[in-house]
């Protein structure tokens, strides 16, 4: 109740806290921007400056743990693979090849549908359907550092595969698992915006980038061109920067590529 209070009479005061994203003041829905709400207010009220620093907490925490997650999975997955080989290889592929063919998009869709994950489900989920193209990478570099002279040497002098993978094939693939983890982290705040754009995301009064963007579509129409344009420049932005530092890692490891 105290609380409440000294948020009306900050109101009063003319005092506007952009960081209060829970209480509604419908004095102050659908303003343009000005110089006390930088980016407008949205139809409860909220500052959209205020919104848009929230909800890129959210999806930026969702997109680098689901995409840490994914690759952690996937770097397990295809060392594992491709140092096996063999018929292990095969059915452990196929399971990749299996996955690939199902779109992300459809799985978040049918299991959002089916319960309403927060931000830890949303992480779990979008980590487990984002691991099969980092598993692909891995096992390929595998492939290769598996016939390095000093793995072979290592399995001669009685080395276990575990010892192997753990001190010499891992190791020796951190360029390609970097590369792969910011490639991640993109797609992964590219799908948790998907899923809340379509409503299926992370549940008010919690919001991220995707859901102010289905929130402000609406209102779009009726000229409040400030509640969509930040979010999804902001969308734009983040997911271009985390592919060129994906590019810039890949081509700062590619000593064979440079002249």
């Amino acid at each position: 109740m105290l609380l409440d209070l000294q948020v009306l009479g900050d109101r009063l005061d003319g005092q506007v806290d952009v960081t209060d994203q829970i209480h509604t003041d419908l004095t102050q829905v659908n303003l343009r921007p000005s110089g006390a709400h930088w980016l407008g207010t949205d139809a409860v009220g909220h500052d959209e400056l205020g919104r848009l620093m929230y909800g890129g907490k959210v999806s930026l925490l969702v997109g680098l743990a689901a995409g840490v997650l994914a690759t952690v999975i996937g770097t397990l997955w295809g060392s594992i693979a491709g140092y096996a080989g063999g018929w292990v290889d095969a059915v452990m592929m196929r399971v990749v090849d299996a996955g690939i063919a199902i779109p992300a998009l459809f799985i978040l869709l049918v299991v959002s549908a089916i319960t309403t994950p927060g931000v830890p489900g949303l992480i779990v989920i979008l980590g487990l359907v984002s691991w099969l193209v980092p598993s692909r990478l891995v096992r390929a570099e595998t492939l290769t550092l598996k016939r390095r002279d000093y793995v072979l040497t290592l399995r001669a002098i009685g080395g276990t595969h575990g010892r192997a993978i753990a001190r010499h094939i891992l190791p020796n693939s951190v360029s390609t698992i970097v590369v792969a983890a910011t490639f991640q982290v993109a797609d992964a705040i590219l799908l948790v915006a998907y899923v809340s754009y379509l409503g299926l995301g992370v549940q008010p009064p919690s919001t991220d980038w995707g859901g102010m963007l289905s929130a402000g579509l609406t209102a779009a129409y009726s000229g409040r061109w400030w509640l969509i344009v930040p979010p999804g420049l902001a969308i734009i932005l983040v997911v271009c920067a985390f592919n060129a530092i994906g590019d810039g890692l890949r081509d700062a490891f590619d000593v064979r590529g440079r002249g």
